[in-house]
């Protein structure tokens, strides 16, 4: 658990976390223009975070009132080319009121020092490419773009 300056932690997510984390889910998609998109329920993300073989991650911003405000959603990938793994950071959200405050730099400090700590080669994720704010922000970690590569989906 890591203290945050305003009292907020930065924290596993724990089971009694599912309905903040699907709200920020459900406010992802509306930000992202899918609002009808999200299937997922809070049993799902039980069983999926917390079921006897969990194969997601969650690092979540808890603020003092116990809301969550901030999440990071991943899992592990593996590289052939370098014989790890890897983290594939699925979801990045903040809520609208508390961007700004640190948290997103804070959730990809934490999955970064996992890479670390763990010996794992890279963390990777996506962004729309009309979401100039998002790519600011990872412009502004020294992210980069991989040109030439393209998303594919069966």
């Amino acid at each position: 658990m890591t203290e945050l300056r305003d009292g907020a932690v930065l924290r596993s997510a724990r089971p009694g976390d599912e309905e903040g984390i699907l709200a920020c889910i459900q406010a992802l998609a509306d930000y992202e223009r899918e609002p009808d998109a999200v299937d997922n329920t809070a049993a799902m993300l039980t069983d999926t975070l917390f079921g006897d073989d969990p194969r997601a991650f969650a690092f979540v911003v808890e603020g003092p009132d116990r809301g969550i405000r901030a999440i990071a959603i991943w899992f592990l990938t593996y590289s052939t080319w370098t014989g790890r793994h890897g983290i594939w950071l699925e979801d990045l959200f903040v809520v609208d009121e508390h961007r700004g405050s640190g948290y997103g730099r804070a959730l990809i400090a934490s999955l970064a020092r996992v890479c670390v700590d763990r010996g794992y080669s890279r963390l990777e994720w996506t962004v729309l490419d009309w979401n100039a704010p998002a790519i600011g922000f990872y412009r502004s970690l020294s992210a980069e773009p991989m040109d030439g590569w393209t998303t594919q989906r069966l």
